[in-house]
């Protein structure tokens, strides 16, 4: 399947419909630049378009790249929405730590929206956790916003469980610090705004999973009055966080 073809897959299972809704919570993308088409559909087509390419290429090297899916992952930027998310899905899909590593450091620059940022899990990353750390703690001091979130998200994804450390909360709560100036007015463009949300979303998940490690950062009043309190309704809202954790929370508003 090449670029084209894949273009044209996408085309063909537009929702106009689904464009509109998704459209009204993508307000800072061009409507024109969204065909409409759903999650399950764009991961079907991610996987059929490098699973093809893998095997038209299996005379090659098993760990070069299919010359059809490095083309398209070379091609940037893309026109469409659904290209930048079939291109995380298939990155998503790259066995190689080094390889995995170089295509998602290739495309963050050109993410320009939570939609595409969010719900992407490169397991291959794990492969190497030190350097896949570091990398994260490179992501989350970027100037670009949905660098810093998709880093945030790598936290939160594959860091909150048995791979958790304390040092994380400090290396978000630092993110929330830096959006402020000692006055509390942003210092930050408008997209911002989306990494405050994943800051808040984090916190919530943390606490669910690191109530006691997380917990003080609320009680404390560690975080900026926004965050705080958006950390809190996340968490409030989670069927993950007891009745009587809820009622602590509430408390602290």
């Amino acid at each position: 399947m090449t670029h084209a073809e894949l273009v044209k897959r996408l085309l063909a299972e537009q929702d106009l419909k689904y464009r509109d809704f998704h459209a009204s919570l993508l307000p800072n993308i061009d409507k024109k630049t969204i065909i409409g088409v759903r999650v399950p559909t764009m991961r079907k087509i991610a996987k059929e378009f490098v699973g093809s390419a893998v095997k038209e290429s299996a005379k090659g090297s098993a760990k070069s790249m299919p010359k059809d899916v490095a083309n398209f992952l070379d091609k940037l930027p893309h026109k469409y929405f659904e290209e930048n998310q079939v291109h995380l899905f298939a990155v998503e899909r790259i066995k190689e730590f080094d390889e995995c590593l170089y295509r998602i450091e290739q495309f963050l620059p050109y993410i320009d929206n939570w939609a595409v940022c969010d719900g992407k899990s490169p397991k291959a990353l794990l492969k190497d956790e030190a350097r896949f750390y570091a990398k994260i703690c490179e992501w989350l001091k970027s100037t670009k916003p949905y660098t810093v979130r998709f880093g945030v998200n790598m936290l939160m994804n594959f860091f909150l469980d048995e791979r958790f450390s304390k040092e994380h909360l400090k290396l978000v709560a630092a993110i929330d610090e830096n959006l402020f100036d000692d006055k509390g007015r942003a210092k930050c463009p408008t997209d911002r705004y989306y990494v405050q949300m994943v800051i808040a979303w984090y916190m919530a998940t943390a606490l669910a999973k690191q109530w006691d490690a997380t917990f003080p950062y609320i009680k404390n009043r560690k975080l900026s009055l926004w965050i705080h309190a958006k950390s809190i309704q996340k968490a409030c809202e989670s069927y993950r966080i007891t009745d009587e954790q809820k009622k602590i929370l509430r408390g602290l508003k």
